[in-house]
Formats: C-alpha cells, structure tokens, sequence
C-alpha cells in the first residue's frame, strides 16, 4: 500500500453512485487509493444484493441494521455499533437490509490471503 498523508474527509462532498441490488439500491460514496477502498454505503429499505460477494471486508454499521447471509446459511445480524471483519474467498456472503443501513467499508490488499 502506498502512504497517504493525512486527511480529513468531508463525505457530504463525496458524489454518491448508484447500485441495484436484486431488490432495493446502494449508494456508494468511494475513496481509492492504491491498494484500498473505503466507503460509506447506504442500502434502501428492502435491500438484497444481487450477488455473493467473496471480497473481504472491514464492515462497521453506522445507522440502521442489516443482515449479513453467508452462503451456508447462517445469518448474522449487526445493528448501529456493531463491525464484523473477513478476508478474501473466506466467506461467501451477502446483504439484506429491511429497514435500510448506513456502513462504513473498508476493503483493500491487506485482507488477500497470503
């Protein structure tokens, strides 16, 4: 990863981009640098993604409640404070969210696997 100075993030500045889910939208408002990703997103009320993501992930809710379903069936719900972290091809999982949510995502090189 590279160094990246120090920086405040004013996220209200930050365009929102749009994704459909299998019902529902998230909106993602995205910072990249080399080797990292972070995002807040925002899923509707009556969010279910639309694929079974294997991408690590450092998910940590800011508002509302979702689930997070792996794909051997197990369902984890996390509310406002909660986080949950996994690597890379750990997990199979995906989002549901009946009420709507609002995470902060962090994703990048350092959840491959080695």
């Amino acid at each position: 990863m590279s160094h990246i100075p120090f920086q405040s993030i004013d996220w209200s500045n930050i365009e929102k981009t749009e994704h459909k889910g299998e019902s529902g939208v998230a909106y993602w408002q995205t910072l990249q640098f080399p080797g990292l990703r972070v995002r807040v997103v925002e899923y509707s009320p009556g969010y279910l993604a639309d694929h079974w993501c294997r991408k690590g992930h450092i998910v940590h809710c800011l508002e509302g409640d979702f689930v997070s379903e792996l794909s051997t069936g197990e369902k984890i719900k996390l509310i406002k404070g909660q986080s949950y972290v996994v690597s890379d091809d750990l997990s199979s999982h995906r989002s549901i969210s009946a009420h709507g949510v609002k995470l902060l995502i962090v994703d990048g090189d350092f959840l491959k696997k080695t």
